[in-house]
């Protein structure tokens, strides 16, 4: 009999799985795709030679994740690579914000009204980026952060509808880049905790940079599972998991997938029948002739560029979104890896995706509106298509059986259901079957590539297997 086993090869799953075998567990992973690597994966999606990212492609959280710094991931190929500038935010002038490594020239680039409000926000927590994220990215049932004060301190700015922190800005620079990095959360800019969002995301720039895997998001899921294997684990492809009883035997089985496969399958009932999921994306990923032309000479330099481009704009397209209206101005968040990684394209050529947001489950064609908003930002872009490869949010779930009605964070997280997700529970990992464990990002910390609710459930799962009440977790071999 295993010890234990891993449904969903994703991130969350794979960090999951090397987090039992290097506490000496036999563990063994089945994923119903093809290949491994759910949110993390890299494919040929338009031309030959051009590698895409189809869901995450730039992972501030992942090189800032303290569940992948505590592994040996280097060493099974992945490398970090940075662009000139994490992120930049263009203006119809062709002037732009920018998000940089370094805090002086991002409070620059917003005028002289808000560069010391911007100081003011980011410097009481610059160079304490390890104890913050491990603070931020814990659960509650780990007892006390690491450092309370701080901790306390940023979960006061944290906790602040973006709407209300945006007030700290007089001009539109800084509010429109701020309402940028809050939208990565897919939730409305007047909810609770999305200011802390858009600090996460600039600390982590200053902190840890934006950076993009050599060769793509693939090498992320292939470097944990290279160290799976390493530790003795094993990985299933192409094997569905309709219910329990098509596994192996287990001492515990551990689920990255949504709330709503794994009742099904566990045979849980409506055990997640308050889970509600949020509003989806429309992803265009594209094979460039050179380039983007942006206007703003910044952008041309940022690995990330957010097209919005004001406050007023953001907030209306998220609302959009979430109240279930067609996108008319969307607000885009795109990726330019190829800036960095020439493996990415042919020589000279280039990769590049964007992606606004709409409701869930939405049925229409995005394409012209998202390319006339980036033609707004880069005069000539449609010149240099070579081939698109579009997926609005049937695309995505068929893609990815987690992103429910195309909702790429496994989950509304407005409001508290970013915290409390997902169900309230003292540890959300478990469920009411004593042998069987949820590690997606239904879970917290939530959305993105960065392993830790993967991380989190493995110690759960550990304490169970070990008897023990949930709490401090042995720590795992080292190597």
């Amino acid at each position: 009999m295993l010890d234990a086993v891993v449904v969903g090869a994703g991130p969350n799953g794979l960090t999951a799985a090397v987090e039992l075998a290097r506490r000496g567990l036999s563990v063994e992973v089945f994923e119903a795709a093809d290949g491994i690597g759910g949110g993390a994966r890299t494919e040929e999606l338009t031309l030959p030679g051009f590698r895409h990212d189809p869901c995450s492609a730039v992972h501030p959280l992942g090189v800032g994740s303290p569940a992948f710094a505590d592994m040996p991931l280097a060493r099974h190929g992945l490398e970090w690579l940075h662009p000139e500038l994490p992120m930049a935010h263009p203006f119809p002038d062709g002037s732009a914000a920018v998000l940089s490594r370094r805090v002086g020239e991002t409070a620059a680039s917003l005028g002289e009204h808000d560069a010391g409000a911007y100081r003011r926000a980011v410097e009481p927590f610059h160079g304490k980026w390890d104890t913050l994220a491990r603070d931020f990215l814990r659960t509650q049932w780990d007892g006390l952060p690491g450092d309370p004060v701080g901790y306390a301190r940023f979960g006061l700015s944290a906790a602040l509808p973006a709407a209300v922190y945006v007030r700290r800005f007089r001009d539109a620079e800084a509010r429109a880049l701020f309402a940028g990095l809050a939208a990565h959360g897919i939730a409305p800019l007047t909810g609770l905790g999305t200011a802390g969002m858009a600090l996460i995301f600039a600390l982590a720039a200053h902190e840890r940079g934006w950076p993009v895997p050599r060769g793509g998001s693939q090498a992320i899921a292939d470097a944990l599972a290279s160290y799976l294997r390493e530790r003795g684990g094993a990985v299933h492809t192409g094997f569905e998991v309709r219910r329990l009883d098509d596994l192996p035997p287990a001492r515990a089985y551990v689920f990255d997938t949504s709330p709503t496969a794994l009742a099904r399958i566990a045979g849980l009932g409506d055990a997640y029948r308050g889970f509600r999921y949020g509003p989806s994306v429309f992803k265009i990923d594209y094979a460039l002739s050179g380039p983007v032309p942006w206007r703003a000479e910044a952008a041309r330099r940022a690995g990330t560029v957010h097209v919005g481009p004001t406050y007023g704009e953001i907030r209306e397209a998220l609302s959009a979104a979430v109240h279930g209206r067609d996108p008319s101005v969307p607000f885009l968040i795109t990726a330019q890896p190829s800036i960095v990684d020439p493996s990415r394209a042919p020589e000279g050529k280039h990769t590049f995706w964007a992606y606004g947001h709409v409701p869930n489950g939405w049925r229409g064609d995005a394409t012209e509106v998202i390319e006339r908003q980036i033609e707004r930002f880069a005069p000539g872009f449609r010149d240099l298509v070579l081939a698109r490869a579009v997926a609005g949010p049937p695309a995505l779930a068929a893609r990815n059986a987690n992103y429910v009605g195309g909702d790429i964070a496994c989950g509304s997280v407005a409001g508290l259901r970013l915290l409390v997700r997902p169900k309230l529970a003292r540890v959300p990992y478990a469920t009411a079957h004593p042998a069987v464990f949820l590690c997606s990002s239904a879970t917290p910390p939530g959305p993105g590539v960065h392993g830790m609710s993967g991380h989190h459930a493995a110690r759960a799962v550990w304490r169970r297997l070990r008897g023990g009440r949930y709490g401090a977790a042995g720590r795992p071999a080292e190597g």
